[in-house]
């Protein structure tokens, strides 16, 4: 069987991974200058968590919608279009003159880059011989795994030297690249007007009300105490109704937006399953080291992405071997190994105290780096496996989709999480601080006399040493918060070691791998 693949195949893979790794990037680097971005729009706290919401709910709806948009108007016009209508929404990002404008432009960005993920996906298993899928698979990882662990850095950087306009601008010239690389290298095809008139009216109003009032609800719900505020129970029923609908109409009908029936198949439903813990882990540690670091350590967007590229950095060396690998062992046993590493790259941080800062987290990121490639790479290629040509663009859409929801659900959990925490240990933490136990008065007394000693007067300097006793307590809170969101991540992705044991093995892998 001649498994050669022409060279345009490869340049529309490695065209299509850059438009995804350039979606995902937007996510990270845009949230690590939010303070900023802020700040010049007069925006709150609050109001300016809608500048990243805006775009992961247009994110998320877009996904499921591609295999049928990309069917209408040809894989080739459809990508290319929404390329260029990203660098554009990018560009109005950076020009926009107030908060309203920047949640439209955000919005209209992650609904063309969100298009960018599944068909790089779809590209790739449309494009490539099963044996050669690991090395396309490989290319895709950086886009899951790379690109939220340096989008910090990149962020930082920018907005520190130039300012946050400059992560928008970030995408024109990139941009320009994968447009040149698609129009070259994906074929012609004929649009397809007719498959409008099949049109899964019903599934598409459901699934975009559903996820996106569920998206609304994850990313927000913390914020806004959960079901204790009415616009999130209102949502929460408005998610529940529409995905219950959605789910139903979608395994009754004979031409569904998506084949949710793919996810009965042994391996693509499994490693689908499995596709939402990773999305867990990996969306769930790069949001928790920044907060970390912030609010114990006190460091900036650029000293944050200086400490993540240890996680980054290293992967760009194991990816490409990873085929490599799979050519000679049971892509089974690099999956396992892959999701042990990364658990144990989470328990490493599940025994931190205050002093932990950047260097004492690097042994750990870097362990994390070397998990994090032998996951993406084997779990896609076995999931992926067994999908026929023509069911392609769901398998992209639904395997996408996991991963999101499952990062988005990650988030929401640990930030509900280290909330409760904190105040669950600052509550026990307090009852031990009785102004009647002597060493308490002792230590009240030493701080006293120090702010006495730096001028201020004896009401003041009191004041201000409870003040600081109290900074203590919440700071040893919030530590032991993080070590229990550690804890669980660790865990979480150990459990998902089971998978590897339920999982079919690959019929053919390059040479070697299925003997």
């Amino acid at each position: 069987m001649d498994d050669r693949v022409p060279l345009k195949s490869w340049f529309a893979v490695l065209g299509a991974a850059l438009g995804a790794f350039m979606a995902v990037l937007d996510i990270q680097i845009v949230n690590s200058s939010l303070a900023n971005i802020q700040g010049t729009l007069g925006a709150t706290l609050d109001e300016g968590t809608w500048i990243a919401t805006s775009y992961l709910v247009a994110e998320v709806i877009t996904i499921p919608l591609t295999p049928w948009l990309s069917r209408i108007f040809s894989t080739r016009l459809y990508v290319i279009t929404n390329a260029c209508l990203f660098i554009f929404f990018s560009v109005c990002c950076a020009w926009a003159w107030d908060l309203n404008s920047m949640i439209v432009f955000r919005a209209l960005q992650g609904f063309t880059g969100g298009t960018l993920i599944p068909m790089a996906l779809n590209i790739i298993l449309s494009s490539l011989p099963l044996s050669k899928r690991p090395v396309g698979m490989a290319i895709f990882s950086v886009t899951a795994t790379f690109a939220p662990s340096i989008g910090p850095a990149i962020g930082g950087w920018l907005t520190d030297t130039f300012s946050w306009q400059y992560i928008f601008y970030l995408n024109i010239i990139p941009g320009a690249i994968l447009v040149a690389i698609l129009l070259w290298a994906l074929p012609k095809e004929p649009i397809q007007f007719s498959e409008l008139k099949r049109g899964d009216w019903i599934g598409i109003a459901s699934m975009a009300l559903g996820l996106g009032a569920l998206e609304i609800v994850l990313e927000e719900g913390n914020r806004k105490d959960w079901f204790g505020s009415e616009l999130i129970l209102k949502l929460a029923v408005v998610a529940a109704v529409s995905l219950i609908v959605f789910l139903v109409h979608e395994l009754r009908t004979k031409h569904p937006l998506v084949n949710l029936r793919l996810l009965a198949r042994r391996n693509f439903g499994i490693g689908s399953v499995a596709n939402v813990i990773l999305g867990f882990g990996l969306y769930g540690s790069v949001y928790l080291l920044p907060v970390y670091l912030t609010q114990i350590q006190n460091y900036d967007s650029l000293q944050i992405g200086q400490v993540l590229i240890w996680m980054g950095l290293p992967q760009l060396l194991i990816i490409p071997l990873v085929p490599i690998l799979m050519k000679r062992i049971d892509p089974r046993l690099l999956l396992g190994a892959g999701l042990l590493l990364f658990a144990v790259s989470s328990l490493m941080n599940a025994f931190m105290t205050h002093d932990h800062a950047g260097p004492q987290l690097i042994a750990s990121l870097l362990v994390r780096a070397i998990g994090q490639p032998l996951i993406m790479v084997p779990l896609s290629t076995i999931a992926t496996g067994g999908i026929e040509n023509e069911q392609v663009g769901s398998a992209s859409a639904l395997f996408n989709m996991m991963r999101n929801l499952g990062g988005s659900i990650g988030i929401a959990l640990i930030s509900t999480f280290l909330t409760q925490r904190e105040h669950f240990h600052s509550f026990r933490i307090g009852e031990s601080i009785s102004l009647a136990n002597p060493q308490v008065q002792d230590r009240l007394n030493q701080l006293t006399q120090m702010f006495l000693t730096r001028g201020a007067d004896a009401v003041t300097a009191s004041d201000q040493a409870l003040k600081l006793i109290d900074s203590i307590v919440r700071r040893e809170s919030f530590v032991m918060a993080f070590n229990e969101a550690f804890l669980i991540m660790g865990i979480t992705i150990a459990l998902c070691f089971a998978t590897v044991f339920i999982l079919k093995r690959p019929s053919h892998l390059g040479e070697t791998a299925a003997h």
